[in-house]
């Protein structure tokens, strides 16, 4: 049992799971706020240009459909702002969790190729196990 819940610690706690945890959570927690700051700032602003308006729809051929192309640019606007507000944060916290860290250098290799059969072999070995020729072994 306590294989298996540290199984599951190290795949939530991997950073892709993480990410996308935080994402989920900021993301609802600031979705009113961009909506509402779309609706107050952005909005008003590309309705002040050339007396575009964002809220606006046109009807289809006359039948009473109309397409309300003022909800999907409103949509989208709050998707950009989304977004950047997302990648700030996740860029902040990233930084954060990289302080006092020290950049660990990477382990040399305990194996290497044997140059007859070019099977793995320990580097201090000095017989491949694979096809028994005697090798040199690395320091």
């Amino acid at each position: 049992m306590k294989k298996f819940f540290e199984e599951f610690k190290n795949f939530a706690l991997k950073g892709n799971v993480m990410d996308l945890a935080i994402g989920v959570i900021i993301g609802a927690a600031f979705q009113n706020i961009v909506t509402a700051f779309t609706d107050s700032f952005i909005n008003p602003i590309i309705n002040s240009i050339g007396g575009a308006s964002v809220g606006g729809k046109f009807e289809i051929f006359s039948t009473g459909q109309y397409i309300t192309y003022g909800n999907f640019i409103t949509a989208v606007i709050n998707f950009l702002i989304m977004a950047l507000v997302l990648f700030l944060f996740m860029k902040t916290i990233n930084k954060v969790m990289s302080i006092g860290k020290h950049k660990e250098e990477e382990a040399a290799p305990l194996t290497r190729k044997c140059p007859y059969c070019f099977g793995e072999i320990d580097k201090k070995a000095t017989r491949c196990m694979h096809c028994t020729s005697e090798v040199v072994p690395e320091e």
